[in-house]
């Protein structure tokens, strides 16, 4: 069994949200991926973007600057 890590995770209401930020992330060059929403969270649409915790303040710079539809940003164990 593999050692959970803290992660931080943006949640989006819609699959959309979700490929936007994608597609932002990877032309800013920032970290992390899609991944499936963990349990302990709910989203509407069931992905979202989860990243290393140190990308947290360029990730939520991100956001606002590319007024991102985000749900909810977390720091959770996966």
């Amino acid at each position: 069994m593999r050692e959970k890590q803290e992660r931080f995770v943006v949640t989006f209401a819609t699959t959309a949200g979700a490929m936007a930020m994608e597609e932002a992330c990877r032309a800013a060059d920032l970290p992390g991926r899609l991944i499936p929403v963990p349990r302990a969270i709910t989203a509407g649409c069931g992905v979202c973007w989860a990243a290393p915790p140190a990308a947290r303040n360029a990730l939520e710079e991100l956001v606002i600057r590319e007024k991102l539809d985000v749900d909810g940003l977390y720091t959770v164990l996966l």
